[in-house]
């Protein structure tokens, strides 16, 4: 049965990260605003992925001169996701 989860983004310019999951599987992902077709692109990569493969890959990624970026927001998300469910 899928989980719906939602994550409010701090320090970047997306707004909120809805999931849709599965267990620790991710079956749909939107970030609303920031970079479009960037996120757009990252929403279809991490489709059908394990959430903890997906905080490895995009955990403490940077944005310019930002101490974190939207893809670091979304491990952020997802690390949320994972302790409320234990």
């Amino acid at each position: 049965m899928s989980k719906h989860f939602e994550y409010s983004p701090k320090g970047v310019c997306s707004s909120k990260i809805i999931l849709d999951l599965d267990g620790d599987t991710i079956e749909n992902m939107q970030v609303v605003n920031g970079c479009n077709g960037n996120l757009k692109g990252i929403s279809a990569l991490v489709k059908g992925r394990k959430a903890d493969e997906v905080i490895s890959a995009l955990d403490g990624i940077t944005c310019g001169m930002k101490p974190t970026s939207c893809p670091d927001q979304i491990a952020r998300a997802l690390k949320a996701y994972l302790s409320a469910q234990q």
